[in-house]
C-alpha cells in the first residue's frame, strides 16, 4: 500500500470513528469519564507511594546525618516509646573520639503530657535531641543548641534549659506562644513537677511521626523521664570525616558493636521501607486493583460500544469494509477516548492532590505526603492510551467477527 492510501484510509477510519462517537454523546461521555477515574486513582495512588518514600529519605537527609545505630529488642513499655539504648552520651562520646567519626549525638523520644495547667494535660510525641537545625522552618521563634561539653556528659538529675519547641497545632490548642510556659510530664504527676518555656514552634518532627510533636534538649528530657541515670536513647546518629567512607565506617562500627545494629541513611531508609512493608504491599496492591480495575471497567465499556454499534458495524461490513478496518474504526474510537479521559484524569489530579494533601496535614500532621513527579502523569496518560487502545482494539475485532447481514434493520 502506498504512502497516500495508508493516509486516505487513515482518514477514512479517523472520520468514521468521530462519526460513531457523535452518534452517541452519552455513551461517548460515560466512557470518557470510566478512564477518567481509572487514571484519576492510578495518578493519586502512585503519588502517595512516591511521597511516601520522598518523606522518609527526606526526613533522613535533612537530619544531615550519616550512621544511625539502634539496637534491639525494642522496649513497648518506656513510655510508650523504645528507648534501648543506654549509657547514650558515653557511647556517642566514644563514638566521636574516633578518627573516622567526626561527630556523634543521641536522640530519645518519649510521650510527654504538656499543659498550661496541671490538671489540663494533651498527651504529645516528644524527641529528645542535643541541637535543632535549619530545617525546623519555625513559624515563630527559634531553637536550641547544647553547649559539646554538655552535650559529652549524662543529663544531670533535674532539667536544665526547660525549653521546648512545639508543634503550631499544639500551640493553638493550649493557647500559647513564644514566650509563654507549659507544664511537661512523662506522666501527669509529674507534668506538675516541671515548667518549661515554649522557645520556638515548628512541625517539623510532626509530618515524620503522624502526630502534633514537640521538641525538648535530650538532657531535659532524660531528666524529666526519670531516665538521666541510665542515659536511655533511641537512636545515635553519627557524622563520618571528610575523608571516610561511611559504608566503610558503618562495617567498622557493625563489627566492632556486634549488639547494635548499625546503619547508613540510605540502609535506614531501607530498614523503615521493611518494617512498613505491609503498608507498601497494600498500596502497590491498590495500586494494581486500580489498574486492573480501570482495565476491566474500560473493556466492559467497549465491548458495550461495540455491541451498540453492530449494526453501523454491520452495514460498514456490507460494503466491503474488512474486519481489520472495522477493529480500526473501534480502536481510533478508543485512542481518542483514552487520550481525552486521561487529559481530564491528569488534570484532575494537580486538585485531588492538593485537597488529599491538606486533609493528611490537618488530620495526620504530614504536609505534601503524595508527590506528583513528572513519571506521575506520564504513566497515568500511557495508561490511559494503551488501555483505551488495545482494549478498543480487540473489542472491535471481535465485533467485526459477528457483523452479519441480518443485524441490519429490515
Amino acid at each position: 500500500m502506498s504512502v497516500r492510501g495508508a493516509i486516505v484510509r487513515l482518514r477514512a477510519v479517523t472520520g468514521l470513528a468521530l462519526a460513531q462517537l457523535r452518534r452517541a454523546p452519552g455513551r461517548t461521555t460515560l466512557t470518557v469519564l470510566a478512564v477518567t477515574l481509572a487514571v484519576l486513582s492510578v495518578t493519586v495512588l502512585a503519588s502517595l507511594g512516591v511521597g511516601v518514600v520522598d518523606k522518609g529519605e527526606q526526613g533522613l537527609d535533612n537530619a544531615g546525618r550519616d550512621i544511625w545505630i539502634s539496637r534491639e529488642p525494642v522496649d513497648p513499655s518506656a513510655s510508650g516509646t523504645a528507648n534501648p539504648i543506654s549509657g547514650a552520651h558515653a557511647r556517642a562520646a566514644e563514638l566521636s573520639a574516633r578518627e573516622d567519626v567526626d561527630a556523634a549525638s543521641p536522640i530519645a523520644m518519649y510521650d510527654v503530657y504538656v499543659g498550661t495547667e496541671p490538671s489540663n494535660l494533651q498527651r504529645h510525641p516528644a524527641v529528645g535531641v542535643q541541637e535543632t537545625h535549619d530545617g525546623f522552618d519555625f513559624e515563630a521563634g527559634n531553637g536550641f543548641e547544647v553547649d559539646p561539653e554538655t552535650a559529652a556528659t549524662p543529663p544531670p538529675d533535674d532539667p536544665q534549659r526547660e525549653e521546648i519547641v512545639i508543634d503550631p497545632r499544639v500551640a493553638e490548642d493550649l493557647g500559647v506562644s513564644v514566650g509563654d510556659t507549659i507544664h511537661v510530664g512523662t506522666s501527669r504527676e509529674t507534668a506538675a513537677n516541671h515548667e518549661f518555656t515554649v522557645i520556638g514552634i515548628s512541625g517539623y518532627y510532626s509530618q515524620y511521626l503522624g502526630s502534633p510533636a514537640v521538641t525538648v534538649p535530650l538532657g531535659d528530657l532524660q531528666a524529666v523521664a526519670g531516665t538521666d541515670g541510665t542515659d536511655r536513647a533511641t537512636f545515635i546518629t553519627a557524622d563520618v570525616a571528610d575523608d571516610a567512607d561511611r559504608e566503610t565506617v558503618a562495617a567498622d562500627l557493625d563489627a566492632e558493636y556486634p549488639e547494635y545494629d548499625v546503619r547508613t541513611s540510605d540502609n535506614q531508609i531501607q530498614s523503615v521501607l521493611e518494617e512498613r512493608s505491609i503498608v507498601l504491599a497494600s498500596g502497590i496492591t491498590l495500586v494494581g486493583l486500580a489498574v486492573l480495575g480501570g482495565a476491566v471497567l474500560t473493556a466492559n465499556l467497549f465491548a458495550l460500544v461495540a455491541h451498540q454499534q453492530r449494526e453501523q458495524l454491520a452495514a460498514l461490513r456490507a460494503i466491503g469494509l474488512s474486519r481489520g478496518l472495522l477493529a480500526g474504526v473501534i480502536g481510533t474510537q478508543g485512542l481518542l477516548i483514552g487520550l481525552f479521559g486521561g487529559l481530564l484524569g491528569l488534570a484532575a489530579t494537580p486538585p485531588a492532590v492538593i485537597g488529599l494533601n491538606r486533609l493528611s496535614a490537618s488530620v495526620l500532621g504530614f504536609e505534601e505526603l503524595l508527590r506528583t513527579p513528572p513519571a506521575v502523569y506520564a504513566g497515568g496518560l500511557a495508561l490511559a492510551l494503551a488501555v483505551g487502545t488495545v482494549v478498543a482494539l480487540v473489542a472491535g475485532w471481535r465485533a467485526g467477527r459477528y457483523a452479519r447481514i441480518e443485524h441490519l434493520e429490515a
